[in-house]
């Protein structure tokens, strides 16, 4: 029927004038006409106070802001939370942190127990260790340990699960005991000495699981980067180093650096703990890192050791590869992570990438539900599953 309106039509066309106006912000040329009430006001308001251009006055668009006041603050975090998913109120929050530095708010309790945890809040937390009067820390530590608690609940199980499969692949023995033979393997390795006569095989080599989780069977040092740019890197890299240690069958040492180097292996209990003593931001000093982790391994054969940088070198280039080189030599099983985190393609050195890719340790990003898997290629000492996006 010729110029009918479907069922529906406008008001379809009205919602969508509704979210552009909403995305938009109001401003003149926006040209939805749409003038949010209510609820939509009310949201629009939360959304100018971080995204809001200049002050325009009586209907113009957004002007608003948070300024400095703490309890402005406080309440524009409790009305994310009420309009907005977890998810998205805390792209909001860091995007506050970032555009109205409101770091120093941070260090005010109140504060504290209003914001949504995650990871990025507690990377700033921890660059913001130093300065935080003692009555903030026990609420900082608090959040931190909430999300950790978080972290660990979702990625323990499956690391200890996929790590105590590898070490018991990579003990297999050539002389096992009835009960500790793989046969799927043995059979195998043993197809030439099938007997059509008899339908059978003759295995002449037997090949086992060794009795396992007695021993220490892999020593693992996790070397990180705490540059101000590796803030994720090192929360999750703290908690998987706690989880690791947890296992009778790795020894694991953690280190952090900058231009300094700090051994926090003691402190592997509560990644908690690890996480505080940490310091983020100042510079990088890879090669004094590398040489500290060189200087304690024991029994290369059986070392994993990862490198987690953006490989930003501030020390000396040559002495860096050099030691990378010399550790691969020695039969260390080295592995280079640009980034542990979930926040996407990482900026990174692609010449220092390129140069340790030529070692034959390519340098890639790994986000944290991939890394039990690399931990046990490396363990296995078979090809890592490098995500062909990241590589360099």
């Amino acid at each position: 029927m010729s110029g009918a309106t479907a069922p529906g039509t406008d008001s379809e066309a009205a919602e969508r004038l509704r979210r552009w106006r909403m995305v938009l912000g109001g401003e003149a040329a926006d040209g939805t006409g749409y003038v949010p009430t209510g609820r939509d006001a009310a949201m629009d308001r939360t959304l100018a106070a971080l995204y809001g251009g200049r002050d325009k006055g009586e209907g113009g668009g957004r002007s608003a802001g948070l300024g400095g006041s703490a309890p402005r603050v406080a309440r524009w975090l409790g009305d994310i939370r009420t309009y907005f998913p977890s998810s998205v109120v805390q792209v909001m929050q860091r995007d506050a942190i970032d555009r109205l530095g409101l770091s120093s708010l941070l260090l005010e309790p109140e504060m504290l127990e209003a914001v949504e945890a995650d990871v990025h809040l507690v990377g700033t937390l921890l660059s913001l260790n130093k300065a935080m009067p003692e009555t903030t820390k026990e609420t900082a530590r608090a959040v931190v340990r909430k999300v950790v608690q978080e972290l660990e609940k979702r990625l323990a199980t499956r690391t200890r699960a996929t790590l105590t499969g590898a070490l018991d692949r990579s003990a297999r023995i050539s002389r096992p005991r009835h009960r500790d033979i793989d046969w799927d393997r043995t059979i195998r390795a043993n197809l030439k000495n099938y007997l059509p006569e008899y339908r059978t095989v003759v295995p002449e080599r037997l090949i086992g699981y060794g009795r396992a989780a007695q021993a220490v069977k892999k020593d693992v040092v996790l070397c990180i980067d705490q540059s101000g740019s590796m803030a994720a890197s090192v929360v999750y890299a703290s908690v998987f180093g706690a989880v690791l240690a947890s296992m009778r069958s790795i020894a694991t040492r953690l280190v952090v650096f900058d231009t300094a180097v700090v051994d926090l292996t003691d402190q592997l209990e509560d990644p908690v703990d690890v996480l505080f003593g940490t310091q983020l931001g100042g510079g990088t000093d890879i090669n004094r890192a590398l040489a500290y982790c060189q200087s304690q391994i024991t029994r290369p054969a059986d070392t994993v050791v990862v490198l987690i940088s953006d490989l930003y070198e501030g020390g000396i280039r040559d002495e860096m590869l050099k030691r990378v080189a010399a550790m691969k030599a020695s039969g260390v099983q080295f592995v280079t992570l640009l980034a542990l985190s979930d926040e996407g393609a990482p900026a990174y050195d692609r010449e220092h990438a390129a140069a340790l890719a030529a070692l034959g340790a390519p340098a890639f990003a790994c986000t944290p539900d991939l890394f039990p898997e690399v931990m046990a290629a490396a363990i296995e000492k078979r090809p890592l599953p490098v995500p062909d996006p990241a590589t360099p």
